[in-house]
């Protein structure tokens, strides 16, 4: 039996990402100077418009505007005849500090208040919630087949932009994957493929849909998965002339499937970027993929999927589930007891192990969070296999 699943991505230049990435600059900034600041900030992007939202505490001072604009002219803004430009787009900005009723629950956890002097017990999560992490063994970067080649080739459609590959191409764009899986869930091949692109008025689409299959498909996807029923979609509309903040407005935290794994597991809801470490809709998301990860590393089983729930100004998480889908090598009870010997889910205990409190997120405001074999990042290690490995043996044995 066949079974089809599609993944969505954008570049850097979608309205969305544009927010993202600069709710993540805004973020970073100020971690270089205060690592304990506590962040979140929004942006919502319109026509020669940027407004930047939230509530921020923090003892630096960072230029909000200079950060904005930069952001914008580094993803390709740079021009009036792309709809929007870095330089004379307006920049407003209404920032509050964090409520200091989330603060007394962050800063002094419900177990912090019975006199404990763990300081991993006295921190409590920044707000209740679910936060979910997957890996399964598709892809070398154990992530669902049709998110990571969606993210690829949005990041490759990229590429050809800036290094003038293809000149007309504008930073505004759109990928999609769908994948045919077998009944034993194996990819077999590439189902169709779309691609749209904000391009130059003087391209025509028989021009654009050549190069895109040579310069962006074709380097990017693999050439066993395609064959003559594969179906490619390029621009279908025939025209992507209007794009970025002038064809759609834009707001942070809206695309938190492409920033994830593509809609092939359970998400709690909550956005990450412009969010500080504790804030557990980032952190215990993660620490989610981190241990999934790892299960799956360690031949635990062939997919795995950590849900985490918290509540706010409480320090211990609420549940751990987990679900191997009936691919693990031990009952998922099994590997609940190893997480919980192996792993300590407090909020203040995640951001010490993963060293949360750098400057490390505007780098995954845009082609996702997980999975990337571009950037390095601390929840995408595998040295937590031994451990792991140790609780197969001894429930073998």
């Amino acid at each position: 039996m066949k079974k089809y699943f599609t993944s969505e991505s954008v570049t850097e230049g979608h309205p969305d990402k544009i927010c993202d990435q600069i709710s993540d600059a805004v973020l970073d900034e100020i971690l270089s100077h205060d690592p304990m600041a506590r962040v979140a900030c929004e942006v919502v992007v319109n026509t020669g418009l940027v407004l930047v939202v939230g509530e921020i505490t923090t003892d630096c001072y960072v230029d909000i505007d200079k950060i904005a604009r930069k952001t914008i002219k580094e993803i390709g803004y740079d021009r009036a005849k792309y709809g929007f430009d870095a330089e004379t787009c307006a920049v407003l900005v209404s920032i509050d500090e964090q409520s200091g009723d989330i603060a007394l629950g962050v800063d002094n956890s419900l177990e912090g208040k019975d006199g404990s002097e763990d300081i991993y017990e006295r921190t409590g999560a920044g707000d209740q919630g679910m936060m979910f992490g997957y890996a399964c063994d598709e892809t070398e970067q154990y992530m669902p087949l049709p998110i990571y080649l969606a993210n690829k080739l949005a990041r490759r459609l990229s590429e050809v932009r800036k290094n003038k590959t293809l000149k007309y191409l504008r930073p505004d764009g759109k990928t999609q994957v769908t994948v045919e899986y077998d009944e034993k869930d194996q990819a077999r091949r590439i189902e169709a493929i779309v691609i749209s692109t904000q391009h130059g008025k003087e391209v025509m689409q028989e021009q654009i849909r050549k190069d895109i299959i040579e310069q962006v498909i074709l380097p990017v996807i693999d050439k066993e998965m395609l064959d003559e029923k594969t179906k490619i979609f390029v621009n279908p509309t025939g025209r992507f002339v209007t794009g970025g903040p002038k064809g759609d407005s834009g707001l942070t935290g809206r695309k938190i499937i492409v920033d994830t794994y593509g809609g092939f597991c359970g998400h709690g809801g909550g956005a990450f970027s412009g969010k500080d470490p504790t804030k557990v809709d980032r952190t215990a998301a993660y620490m989610a993929r981190y241990i999934a990860k790892n299960i799956v590393a360690a031949g635990l089983a062939k997919k795995c999927e950590i849900q985490i729930s918290y509540a706010i100004g409480v320090a211990r998480p609420l549940s751990v589930f987990v679900n191997t889908y009936g691919t693990g090598a031990v009952d998922d009870e099994k590997i609940a007891e190893a997480i919980d010997k192996e792993f300590d889910l407090r909020p203040a205990a995640i951001i010490e192990y993963l060293s949360l409190r750098r400057p490390i997120y505007k780098q995954t405001a845009a082609y996702g969070h997980f999975g990337r074999d571009d950037i390095d990042l601390p929840w995408e290690k595998t040295d937590k296999i031994q451990a792991l490995q140790a609780y197969l043996t001894k429930d073998r044995g």
